[in-house]
């Protein structure tokens, strides 16, 4: 039987990871500072990631978006490495969902009206 080695990852730079995630360089080196994305450097000291990292930072733009910050983000990532969760960090996700859940009612309401007002400024050009 022969054992075969499995090929390194290919990384990637800090452009391409940029352009993958849809954000900025900026972006992505702002996620580093944080904590939330690691780097390696290549011989000429240029960062790159893991092409992991791209789906990654769709789902920070995502917590952003939805009103976390990033300590919370930083309290998620074990979560979404391992798929494991503690009580408290269970309940801290349902927590966060609870809140976004809110939010998302707020703004379907704010919809709601604004269909309202359409139709009825339809009707009177």
């Amino acid at each position: 039987m022969t054992v075969t080695e499995a090929a390194p990852e290919r990384l990637i730079r800090i452009g391409e990871v940029a352009r993958g995630a849809g954000v900025s360089v900026r972006a992505v080196r702002y996620y580093e500072q944080q904590g939330l994305l690691t780097a390696e450097r290549s011989p000429s000291g240029q960062r790159l990631y893991r092409q992991d990292a791209i789906p990654l930072i769709r789902f920070f733009q995502q917590m952003y978006a939805a009103g976390l910050t990033s300590k919370r983000i930083t309290e998620l990532l074990p979560c979404w490495d391992s798929g494991h969760t503690d009580a408290e960090q269970r309940a801290m996700l349902r927590a966060e969902r609870d809140r976004i859940q809110a939010k998302a009612d707020d703004l379907q309401a704010a919809l709601d009206r604004l269909d309202e007002v359409i139709a009825i400024t339809d009707t009177h050009p």
